[in-house]
């Protein structure tokens, strides 16, 4: 564990280490992952260079720790949202909801999470992933609860809904993150994506 003296702390109480996680934010979402120098970070953080080191290993270690601060941010909330309603339809829309409104409040996060990531080789291949994975099973737990009380259908696993899920929101963001000025409404995109997942793409039957 590392332990920070009281010389690490700024006068509002933030230290070094959430001064340069938060500079890695703006740097890496504004330059990109391969494009953005760790003297950037250090100098939008208010730091000397090799301050940098006495905290992360690299930048792919730098990378890999705000991935895991800022997931667990996201948790923190989406668990503190579905735990406020009780069906598992409306826990799915709830939870597909503050999602894509947690991106469209901090969409330097939305833009660090879904496309730098995926540019770190170290964080594809070796990084076991722990925070998506508590974010996954979250999903999926609430499609388990759903199906034990008959509100969702059985026949489909609830990991395999929960990834399904994760990769359409995934999407939806990754597009919104991408559109520059022709931003869609990513909120109002979580609700239809809410709707088609409950009730299908079919047209309602309706009685003779």
């Amino acid at each position: 564990m590392t332990v920070h003296s009281a010389s690490d702390r700024k006068p509002n109480g933030g230290d070094k280490r959430e001064r340069i996680l938060d500079a890695a934010e703006r740097v890496f979402a504004k330059h990109g992952f391969y494009n953005a120098r760790v003297a950037e970070i250090a100098r939008d953080a208010g730091v000397a260079d090799g301050t940098i080191y006495l905290y992360f290993k690299s930048k792919d270690d730098l990378l890999i720790s705000l991935f895991e601060s800022r997931m667990e941010r996201v948790n923190t909330t989406l668990q503190a949202k579905v735990d406020a309603v009780a069906s598992a339809p409306d826990k799915i829309c709830t939870f597909l909801n503050a999602y894509a409104l947690l991106a469209k409040e901090h969409p330097h996060v939305a833009e660090v999470l879904t496309i730098e990531l995926r540019q770190s080789s170290k964080f594809m291949k070796e990084y076991a992933n722990p925070r998506f994975g508590e974010f996954l099973r979250m999903l999926a737990s609430i499609v388990e609860q759903g199906q034990q009380r008959g509100e969702l259908d059985d026949g489909i696993p609830p990991l395999v809904a929960a990834r399904a899920l994760f990769g359409a929101i995934d999407e939806l963001v990754l597009a919104w993150v991408l559109g520059g000025k022709e931003k869609f409404d990513i909120v109002r995109a979580a609700e239809q994506l809410g709707a088609m997942t409950l009730r299908g793409l079919e047209t309602p039957r309706r009685d003779p």
